[in-house]
């Protein structure tokens, strides 16, 4: 069944359609599948809810927008598995165990994120979430101003999102393309943009290994982190390829790996990545960790977790280059610092008994903007402490500490650290330690560092 929806006067443009478009996505359910399609205009509209074998196509030419009233978003659609952040449970767009089904076309869907707050407890609602889906397609369509997470997939299969355009800039949480519990994910020719994690991998259950991941030929931007896998790692994640991206103007991390809730992460491989001004270009990190009042800890992890393992992580050609504008610090909304020169670098960490076992880094050169002085940094920087065994210790962590102690690349414990062709420069001399590689069993180790005089 194919089901048209057009404005049909200017009038209509202000009226509230989600009754209107709710009832041909219903129709062609039980017509057995089919297509709702939008054409020109604005329909504005609440909590749609996806069917089976039924697809919506917002043609160029139309957006599809959301309500700016949170009394028109239905209370039945799962929660967000943080802990922390009870206020985006609601969604615009939500599916769940449907098969067969997706959003398609040319046109705009708007999450109308001026309409909402940008922070506190209260509800703005995500855009697109699925749970227990299978054959679901994304393509061709421009997802903008969410109120707070582009999409969310949960416990899914047979995912495929080509050449979306996701622009996620206005408010907190301003994810794009979130992953946990999933598996058979195909990512292709996305730009994404955003305040937060512009891609993440995460695994909330044992139940739903999160496996068979490829991600290709996407430009990523974000106030925060460009990929992130892991820091939800109940479960485990492997079997990832990433390739031929571009990162720009990334104030935290480009590539982010974090096994920081028992679980295992393994099996990652990374090649063909571009970076220019991302303060962090590689972050990987093995813990464990339950504070339940702060950022990352899991609905499902009801205790702390024992250390899990984070092994087999394969990256490989890879430029990352700063220019001048990477001596300033940044900013998330003002107050919010992401980062300035003293916190960049490449930084692996894990516990001296739990290590990370076998990282290849090959063919990477790093241009640092550089510039700082020993002076301004702390002299005691931290273990990653086991918190089974001590609870209350101060550890080494994601967002702390808030310094590098060294210029370039801080490698601590691993097992089987291969690197190969690392060139290292600097733009202004800096006076840290260029390079640290404590606690490691060193397989090959071929780098040049060079710091420029300026």
């Amino acid at each position: 069944m194919r089901i048209e929806l057009s404005t049909e006067n200017h009038d209509a443009e202000f009226q509230k359609q989600t009754q209107k478009i709710q009832e041909a996505l219903d129709l062609c359910e039980k017509a057995g599948g089919g297509q709702v399609i939008l054409k020109e205009g604005t329909f504005i509209s609440g909590t749609l809810y996806m069917r089976n074998h039924v697809y919506l196509e917002i043609q160029q030419g139309a957006k599809l927008l959301a309500s700016g009233d949170i009394r028109d978003y239905g209370k039945d659609t799962h929660h967000n598995r943080y802990r922390n952040e009870t206020s985006l449970d609601r969604c615009f767009l939500y599916g769940e165990d449907i098969c067969d089904a997706g959003i398609t076309g040319f046109g705009i869907i708007d999450g109308n994120a001026d309409c909402f707050p940008n922070d506190g407890d209260i509800y703005r609602p995500m855009l697109i979430r699925m749970l227990r889906c299978k054959n679901i397609h994304l393509k061709e369509i421009r997802l903008y101003n969410a109120a707070a997470w582009t999409c969310a997939f949960l416990d899914s299969s047979y995912i495929w999102a080509d050449s979306v355009d996701i622009r996620n800039e206005k408010k907190y949480n301003g994810d794009g393309l979130d992953f946990d519990g999933c598996s058979h994910v195909y990512v292709s020719n996305c730009n994404i943009r955003g305040t937060d994690d512009n891609l993440c991998l995460q695994a909330s259950s044992p139940q739903y290994p999160v496996s068979d991941i490829h991600i290709t030929n996407c430009s990523f931007s974000s106030i925060c982190a460009a990929i992130r896998i892991g820091l939800k790692s109940i479960g485990n994640i492997s079997n990832v390829v990433i390739s031929n991206c571009t990162m720009n103007q990334v104030w935290r991390e480009g590539i982010k790996l974090e096994c920081t809730e028992g679980g295992n992460i393994s099996d990652i491989c990374i090649s063909n990545i571009q970076m220019k001004n991302v303060r962090r270009p590689i972050f990987l990190l093995l813990n464990n960790r339950f504070e339940p009042e702060d950022y990352g800890s899991s609905l499902e992890l009801a205790k702390m977790p024992p250390i899990g393992t984070l092994s087999r992580i394969f990256i490989t050609d890879l430029h990352a280059a700063d220019d001048e504008e990477m001596r300033n610090p940044h900013y998330r909304f003002q107050d919010d610092c992401m980062g300035r020169p003293e916190f960049a670098g490449i930084r692996v960490d894990a516990n001296r008994n739990h290590p990370i076992q076998t990282l290849a880094l090959r063919n990477v050169h790093y241009r640092f903007i550089g510039g700082v002085h020993q002076s301004d940094i702390p002299k005691d920087y931290p273990e990653v402490e086991d918190k089974q065994l001590n609870p209350n210790s101060r550890s080494s962590e994601n967002y702390y500490p808030d310094w590098s102690r060294t210029a370039f690349m801080d490698i601590r414990n691993v097992h089987g650290l291969s690197l190969d062709g690392v060139y290292l420069e600097a733009v202004y001399p800096d006076e840290r330690i260029p390079v640290l590689t404590e606690g490691c069993r060193i397989l090959k180790k071929e780098l040049f560092v060079e710091q420029e005089r300026k």
